[in-house]
């Protein structure tokens, strides 16, 4: 049992590669999202320029909470590109550069977000780990919202 969480080692080590996958994933994101505030260009650059920098900030953040549940948990954060590459069900994004392209690229990089990290809650829930559940649920909901807005401003329900 980790003498820190209490968990039993048969779900630590579940968690931490889920764990890991999504940090994998939030670096992709991350990156993508970067791009898409680097690149924008046309109707919509200044809302989108704006909101994707607020959302690439979160990213970062969620990144190194990601890192430090991992280490709570006893494992050791990826740290690498290629780890990330691998490890990613989020692909790089190709030169998206309007206002459409950039939002629905983001849109389906949230959808893979929002897999795996429901995917984690199941994982956390069995191991009794609420620590863990307590940090990926926020994610949830606050990628639900930002999914609404993101499809909100392409027109769509």
């Amino acid at each position: 049992m980790n003498p820190i969480t209490g968990i039993q080692p048969k779900h630590e080590k579940a968690l931490i590669d889920a764990l890991n996958h999504l940090l994998a994933d939030y670096h992709v994101y991350y990156q993508n999202l970067r791009g898409f505030h680097w690149n924008i260009t046309g109707p919509g650059f200044f809302e989108l320029h704006a909101h994707f920098e607020q959302l690439y900030t979160a990213a970062q953040l969620t990144i190194d909470e990601l890192a430090e549940r991992v280490l709570t948990l006893g494992g050791r954060p990826m740290h690498t590109m290629s780890a990330y590459l691998g490890n990613a069900r989020i692909e790089e994004a190709p030169d998206h550069v309007t206002a459409e392209a950039t939002v629905k690229a983001a849109l389906q990089n949230i959808g893979r977000l929002l897999e795996r990290e429901r995917e984690i809650v199941l994982l956390a829930s069995e191991a009794d780990d609420e620590g863990t559940s307590d940090l990926i649920t926020p994610l949830i909901a606050a990628q639900e919202k930002q999914a609404w807005m993101l499809n909100a401003y392409l027109g769509n329900k």
